[in-house]
């Protein structure tokens, strides 16, 4: 993982297309600012954990298969 710091209204690069602004800074609160082509979704992540499962039931897969598949998403 890697680690940056940055103040209020400054930036970080993903490649060419996805810029991420760091909006306020609040006590242990930090609002960010997400800009990132339509094709490239984003959301919370435990939205994404959510439609992952929610994918996962309806591709019908056996429990065991899907609980592997859970664990490559966090290395």
């Amino acid at each position: 993982m890697l680690v940056l710091t940055r103040k209020s209204g400054e930036g970080i690069r993903i490649g060419d297309d996805i810029r991420l602004v760091v909006v306020e800074v609040r006590e242990n609160h930090v609002k960010l600012g997400i800009e990132a082509p339509h094709s490239c979704p984003v959301h919370r992540e435990e939205i994404y954990l959510r439609i992952q499962e929610e994918n996962m039931k309806a591709a019908g897969l056996p429990s065991e298969v899907a609980e592997n598949l859970k664990g490559l998403g966090k290395k």
